[in-house]
């Protein structure tokens, strides 16, 4: 089975609120779907956090590496992809969409064999999995109103994270979380995202460690971001002196950058995002890492359903995976399936049994979000 054409199809129109300094509106493109065709009719599809341009453009530039390669060879056609394409830059929008070309790959390779994904993987430690209901933080009684909504619709696992949180006061991000906390109750798992990843972030190491002690008085599950991207020796600091389990991630791509962290020991739980670092086929290799580092693997997912759907087979195959991100709210999760997520009594997600990533796009919702047609 050949590989015979691979297409871009941005989403844009209903694209959610970052919670960047410079926030994105309804119409920018930050969402990209990719269309794998092959020679036997067999069809699937990824996705990557990068705007549809610059995945038409690497896609333009990997043509000739990945035309008529075997589609049923996942790993190897990305690794392929990734070597012959480092003097373009290694971790950017050429790896971005390499990620969605794997898991368009894995989609693939899923449906000719008959089988899930997560099987593929290795097999399948759970079928279901809890997600956690990811929302930008507000002032403390919109916020509050908000997560009760959620929670009505039996999510129990929230993450507030970026708005004013850190940008303000000490005062505000306490009453913050206090809201949040008395909100979803004392038995929810409750996460906080600092958002350090944001433009010129201003907090460091002494601003993190006292917010640290505050979110444990809170019993906040981990702490998400709390210092700038490139802080590593920081970050180790912060582990080891802080009180909640900290997290991050997602801004590193391929698992050569993420190795420098893992073996520093700057997180307790690492959060790579699949639509970014180079597909299943890396992140499955940065959770291995983690593993060996006795880190949590616990995937980045502020996407799309395909994105939703590619972690939800990654949790299966990871005995400590117990939890994915669901963005509250976007159309790009909630419409472009034919068949919506819906949590059971327990406020988990099935993880999917079909062939492949075992989801099928609503055809009319991706004709009305998307810039090009699906083909």
């Amino acid at each position: 089975m050949r590989i015979r054409e691979i297409r871009a199809v941005g989403l844009t129109g209903a694209t959610p609120e970052g919670g960047w300094s410079t926030e994105l509106r309804p119409e920018d493109s930050v969402h990209t779907l990719v269309i794998v065709d092959t020679d036997e009719g067999v069809r699937g599809v990824g996705s990557v956090f990068t705007n549809a341009g610059l995945v038409r453009a690497a896609l333009a530039i990997m043509e000739p590496l990945f035309r008529d390669e075997n589609a049923l060879e996942p790993e190897r056609v990305s690794e392929k992809l990734h070597q012959h394409t480092f003097w373009l830059g290694r971790g950017g929008s050429l790896t971005h969409a390499i990620s969605g070309i794997d898991i368009a790959l894995w989609d693939i390779l899923g449906q000719a064999t008959g089988q899930p994904v997560g099987r593929l993987l290795g097999g399948r430690y759970r079928d279901h999995v809890q997600p956690y209901a990811s929302l930008l933080m507000d002032q403390p009684e919109p916020l509050a109103d908000h997560l009760r909504q959620i929670a009505a619709r039996g999510f129990r696992a929230f993450k507030i994270g970026w708005g004013p949180f850190g940008r303000v006061s000490h005062d505000l991000d306490e009453r913050i979380v206090r809201a949040a906390r008395e909100a979803v109750g004392p038995d929810a798992r409750l996460m906080v995202d600092a958002g350090g990843s944001d433009a010129f972030w201003a907090n460091g190491l002494k601003w993190a460690l006292r917010t640290a002690e505050m979110l444990a008085a809170y019993d906040v599950a981990w702490f998400e971001e709390p210092l700038s991207p490139d802080a590593l020796a920081d970050y180790v600091t912060l582990r080891q002196r802080a009180s909640v389990p900290i997290s991050g991630g997602e801004v590193l791509t391929r698992r050569q950058a993420f190795a420098p962290w893992l073996q520093a020991g700057a997180f307790d739980i690492v959060q790579p995002d699949v639509t970014k670092v180079g597909g299943i086929s890396e992140e499955r290799r940065i959770g291995w890492m983690a593993q060996e580092q006795e880190i949590r693997f616990i995937p980045h997912g502020w996407n799309t359903a395909i994105g939703l759907a590619a972690d939800l087979h990654l949790a299966s195959a990871f005995p400590g995976t117990d939890l994915v991100e669901y963005i509250d709210g976007s159309p790009y999760v909630d419409e472009i399936v034919a068949d919506p997520w819906r949590l059971d009594a327990n406020g988990l997600l099935t993880i999917p049994e079909r062939p492949g990533l075992g989801v099928q796009l609503d055809l009319d919702a991706v004709a009305k979000y998307g810039d090009a047609p699906l083909g």
